[in-house]
């Protein structure tokens, strides 16, 4: 078991190492490529391509195909696209494009990986923590490749090293644990295909209220991912994308300690600071700069809040759902929250992020207080919601407090 582990925290290390290569400095990419306008829509092809991924990676795993197998033909995809990404220049819409091809291959595997591994564990709540950590590390080895070690941000050179990543992951994925076809080979519907089938019969409330602030926390959340970067870069913090890092140094700590707080706080108690970690990093990011240059340490304490902004929701949020369907299910179940989060919510906030960046944006500069206040009063809304309406009793009764 314990060499299963460390092929599936492989597994994860380069799923992970992938996207944070060339995903975090994107943005400032684009902006010293003429595309500074185009940012927030040029990031909403992340959303559309994970709405595009449950339409045939869910239901191909499910049916037809082992998991590994998929995985590893789409990460082969991906790697080539990305080498070819650069070709698209300074056209947003051949940029566009080129950045859904990419983000099409990628987007599946992150449920595919999921479920990988926890069809791979026997106690997913207490093993799958410190499997997904080596995905933070990933994360954080890319950051410093790029920031400290490249000092690329502005390159090409981030989306060829996650290109040449992305090739061999993708061979390595055909030796990973096999995770076999376990539905029937039917001819799926559209309703199977978008993973509804799954959880069409779920009636629990807290389950729909958890989906829907799930979908709203990802209007915040897509500030972050496209325009932190460009935010460092120009209130002039050194080495952008290492610093950044330390977001996922902080991811390590909170995964790790994610068994301690559901035994402590609950489920609830858990997602609830997971949607005000959202608010509170945003404002500190509202007020981390003077026109002398950065406050470093309210920047350097914003960063360090996304352990709890991205496991205490996220990741809590894939263990629920994990917990509430059988494992024939499982691939579409956890398809269908990349569709909601990733996918809907991701398309919504990344257009409403870019709109509240072009009107913040004056001259050569941009009202960064304005631009963060925005998303930290969209979360701390979102925590309300979530606070008023779910119920954790009968979430204790399917995710078992860790004892």
């Amino acid at each position: 078991m314990t060499a299963v582990r460390a092929r599936l925290g492989a597994m994860m290390f380069l799923q992970y190492f992938v996207w944070g290569a060339w995903w975090v400095p994107f943005g400032t990419y684009l902006s010293h490529h003429g595309l500074d306008a185009f940012i927030g829509t040029i990031f909403s092809t992340q959303g559309w391509a994970a709405i595009a991924a449950p339409l045939f990676v869910g239901a191909i795993a499910d049916r037809h195909f082992a998991a590994e197998k998929v995985m590893g033909v789409l990460h082969v995809a991906g790697g080539v696209a990305l080498l070819l990404l650069p070709l698209a220049g300074t056209d947003p819409t051949a940029m566009f494009l080129a950045a859904l091809l990419v983000l099409g291959c990628y987007m599946p595997t992150i449920a595919l990986s999921n479920t990988i591994a926890f069809n791979a564990l026997t106690d997913s709540e207490r093993q799958f923590p410190a499997i997904r950590v080596m995905g933070t590390i990933g994360w954080i080895v890319a950051g410093l490749i790029v920031g400290a070690g490249l000092h690329a941000e502005a390159t090409a050179l981030p989306i060829r090293l996650a290109g040449v990543v992305s090739l061999g992951y993708g061979l390595y994925s055909f030796t990973l644990p096999t995770l076999p076809p376990r539905a029937e080979a039917a001819r799926p519907s559209v309703a199977t295909l978008l993973g509804l089938d799954a959880i069409g019969t779920m009636r629990d409330r807290s389950f729909w209220v958890l989906i829907g602030c799930s979908l709203l926390l990802m209007l915040p959340l897509s500030f972050y991912y496209a325009y932190a970067n460009p935010y460092l870069v120009e209130i002039g913090v050194p080495a952008a994308a290492s610093v950044q890092a330390i977001g996922q140094v902080s991811e390590i700590f909170f995964l790790l300690a994610l068994p301690l707080f559901f035994r402590t706080v609950g489920i609830k108690g858990v997602l609830i600071l997971g949607m005000l970690g959202w608010a509170a990093r945003y404002l500190l990011f509202a007020h981390g700069y003077t026109a002398a240059g950065p406050t470093m340490p309210l920047v350097i304490v914003a960063l360090a809040l996304h352990g709890v902004c991205f496991d205490f929701f996220f990741v809590a949020g894939q263990i629920y759902v994990d917990k509430r369907f059988p494992p024939e299910t499982r691939n579409r179940a956890q398809s269908f929250l990349s569709l909601v989060t990733w996918g809907v919510g991701s398309v919504i906030g990344s257009l409403i992020a870019n709109a509240v960046y072009v009107a913040g944006t004056h001259g050569t500069g941009h009202d960064w207080n304005a631009i963060w206040t925005v998303p930290a009063g969209l979360a701390a809304v979102v925590a309300i919601i979530f606070a008023l309406l779910f119920r954790e009793r009968r979430v204790k009764e399917q995710v078992e407090v860790m004892a």
